[in-house]
């Protein structure tokens, strides 16, 4: 028998290689939203995402999932808006906006009480989805959902922030050529680390494609990550850890009247004596000290010995703190949320029961949704939220120091004057407070011309604010507002 010997020549290896081929499924379906039936095809499925070294030998290297939704019978498509969506992590599928704000479909996650859902989880009519105003995509990065680098392609690559950006801004161009929005209104709406890559397409759009949006839509926003460091997590936390103590009633009963007053009482010590007692540092002393740690124990529902003990500086030990008499933690996610840990010691939280509630129903409901409604069948898992933060590069040659895209937003923004941005914030959401979104907004150094293009709205829920029906329904009335 005759011994075959493998091939040396990687050229002719490479260009035999099989190229994986693009899997779509188009369905028919329709809603009734504001009393008008709307006809739409949803599909699922991949784009291929290629090398663009030698255009005569294109070699994959991704597959990127998706779900869009299109109005049908639309005589001018040019009319229609697409709203490009995506969630964060980094590791995050883009599941809960799409199941949570925006698509036809919502999970049920609570009751009209606010009482979590026992499983087995439903979705349910989205009577908030914005399919009556816009077509809507939702993108899976490279890593998150069904979206994979190719075998013979290594993850990694995609995992970086200027990469993430360069692979999603890819797909956006070949989806708006092919299905023909060139022309039609385009927004970006992104949540949590979604919004991180939302400002940074923004720039990288408009410089890389000439590809303008009309408007982009931040879901928990956080675009400077030192908002998370040091001193700056201290003050900027502040409203934040009040706002859920006040939630559990553990503010005196001057500040448990309204809490929109008593976030502007809180913000106001954040701009004064906190801001200046930080400064201080170890050189703060005396009866100051302690009229501060009087101050902070007062705003956080906290004793004055644990405030002592901390040093003046907080951080996301509170969960732990806040109802420890009570052997219950508080959420990162949402602090409304108990978690019951082993023990009542130790300072930090076993577990996020914030995220807990959510990650059972929205990936019972998704799993079947795909293949019963969408057809979409695969064996694949789909990474719900695969944990990818650790193997992150958050710091690419592109961005000096730690991470902070606001640059690249307000740099869009002042090419194209026309841009809008909406900012939506959780009074209750321990991952990215709405205070250090508000410095970060007032840092931009915009031109005051174009201060007018940011607008922002507050809900009483957390991260996911929409897992609260009444917030759900202030977003779509933003999101309208926003569009139209």
């Amino acid at each position: 028998m005759k011994e075959s010997k493998p091939n040396n020549n990687k050229e002719e290896n490479n260009s035999k290689k099989e190229e994986p081929k693009e899997q779509l499924v188009e369905t028919q379906h329709s809603i009734t939203l504001n009393g008008t039936e709307i006809a739409y095809t949803a599909r699922a499925g991949t784009i291929i995402l290629k090398h663009e070294e030698d255009e005569k030998k294109p070699q994959a290297k991704a597959e990127i999932f998706f779900v869009s939704y299109t109005k049908n019978d639309v005589s001018d498509p040019t009319t229609r808006p697409l709203m490009i969506s995506f969630n964060g992590g980094p590791g995050s599928s883009s599941v809960w906006l799409h199941l949570g704000l925006l698509g036809p479909k919502r999970v049920l996650v609570e009751d009209a009480n606010e009482q979590l859902l026992p499983p087995p989880y439903s979705l349910v009519k989205n009577d908030y989805s914005i399919l009556d105003i816009a077509d809507l995509v939702f993108i899976d990065p490279v890593g998150t959902g069904y979206s994979r680098a190719v075998p013979g392609e290594k993850a990694d690559q995609f995992y970086e922030v200027k990469e993430d950006v360069k692979s999603v801004a890819e797909f956006i161009r070949i989806f708006i050529t092919r299905y023909n929005y060139w022309t039609s209104a385009k927004y970006l709406i992104g949540e949590s680390y979604g919004t991180t890559r939302a400002a940074a397409l923004s720039s990288f759009l408009q410089e890389q494609y000439g590809l303008f949006m009309n408007g982009i839509f931040l879901v928990s926003s956080i675009l400077d990550f030192k908002t998370r460091q040091g001193d700056f997590e201290s003050l900027l936390y502040l409203p934040t850890l009040s706002a859920t103590a006040w939630y559990h009633k553990k503010l005196a009963e001057d500040l448990q009247v309204d809490l929109e007053a008593t976030m502007d009482e809180v913000r106001n010590f954040c701009y004064t004596d906190y801001a200046s007692a930080l400064l201080k540092g170890d050189s703060l002393e005396g009866e100051e000290y302690e009229l501060i740690a009087s101050q902070l124990a007062k705003y956080t529902g906290l004793s004055v010995d644990f405030i002592k003990k901390i040093n003046l500086r907080l951080d996301l030990r509170f969960c732990k703190e806040l109802l420890r008499d009570e052997r219950r933690t508080v959420g990162r996610l949402d602090g409304r949320f108990k978690g019951i840990d082993k023990d009542s010691a130790g300072s930090n939280f076993e577990f996020d029961p914030s995220y807990l509630a959510i990650q059972g129903p929205y990936t019972a409901t998704f799993n079947d949704y795909i293949r019963r409604d969408l057809e979409f069948e695969t064996d694949l898992v789909y990474e719900i939220l695969s944990n990818l933060y650790t193997k992150w590069s958050h710091k690419p040659a592109s961005y000096a120091g730690d991470l902070n895209v606001a640059e690249s937003l307000r740099k869009a923004m002042s090419q194209n004057t026309f841009l809008k941005v909406h900012v939506a914030n959780g009074y209750f959401d321990l991952a990215t407070p709405f205070f250090a979104t508000e410095y970060t907004f007032t840092h931009l150094e915009l031109d005051d011309s174009l201060r007018k293009n940011i607008t922002m709205s507050y809900y009483d829920a957390g991260h996911m604010m929409y897992s609260k029906e009444s917030c759900l329904a202030k977003l779509r009335e933003e999101l309208v507002k926003f569009i139209s």
